[in-house]
């Protein structure tokens, strides 16, 4: 479960940052994310929408014990992300599209690296390596360096690196992103297993139709503030559009006049 209570981060800018900000900003910090609450549960999918640079990813670091609140707290599996940060990074597996690869390794390498680091036995790392490599079709570039590799190729090896230690947590970060239709596809059965599986998935995505698909729970985030937070029931019964993408443009639309 990932338990997030009256979240807040603020970044503090410096003199040419302040000066991009323009005339009318008098302040030294800005606000990326503010008061943001909302519950994770086992065995369901919550989904994160919001435009670029509405503070999804921000959140969602936060969560991976990447970035320290500047206010609030975040649970996950009932461990505080500042007090015991190593702790919940066994429990949990976070991919996000800036998440960087050695390139002199290879993918085996690499996966072979993390899974010394989590102290999987050999025979167990082989065979979920082997699952894994047969899902999305890596064997063919499996002994090639990752810093050759195509965008989407390194997105598989990032999904890989993800799961492979069986986390009873997922945070996902776009992780459609780059890839081609097949393996898409491939990733949202994935995370359909994780469900079944009874572990705690929250993912962030702009394609509504991934939405559609997968989510149980929502929340929707505009310039770092929910703007709305329940169930995908609820919100599709309470939309006041046609569509998923009308609503969510409905939304932000209102949350700036507010």
């Amino acid at each position: 479960m990932i338990e997030i209570e009256q979240l807040s981060k603020s970044f503090e800018l410096n003199r040419r940052q302040r000066k991009e900000m323009g005339s009318d900003f008098s302040g030294k910090t800005v606000y990326a994310v503010r008061d943001v609450s909302l519950t994770a549960k086992p065995g369901r999918i919550f989904s994160l929408l919001g435009a670029n640079g509405a503070g999804k990813t921000t959140t969602l670091r936060m969560v991976a014990t990447m970035l320290r609140p500047s206010a609030g707290t975040i649970r996950v599996c009932g461990m505080d992300t500042v007090r015991d940060a190593a702790a919940v990074r066994s429990k949990l597996g976070f991919l996000t599209g800036s998440t960087g690869l050695y390139t002199r390794l290879t993918p085996v390498e690499l996966l072979r690296y993390f899974a010394d680091l989590y102290g999987m036995p050999r025979a167990l790392f082989e065979q979920r390596k082997n699952h894994y490599f047969d899902l999305f079709d890596m064997h063919p570039f499996a002994d090639r360096q990752i810093g050759k590799l195509s965008t989407g190729m390194k997105q598989k090896v990032s999904i890989v690196r993800t799961v492979l230690h069986d986390p009873d947590v997922l945070v996902f970060d776009e992780p459609t992103s780059g890839l081609d239709v097949i393996t898409a596809r491939n990733i949202i059965e994935l995370i359909r297993d994780c469900r079944t599986q009874g572990k705690t998935v929250i993912f962030s995505t702009h394609i509504m139709s991934e939405v559609e698909m997968l989510c149980d729970d929502l929340a929707i985030i505009h310039r770092g503030s929910l703007v709305y937070s329940g169930t995908y029931e609820h919100f599709k019964s309470n939309m006041q559009t046609s569509s998923l993408s009308d609503e969510f443009v409905r939304l932000a639309t209102s949350a700036e006049k507010v």
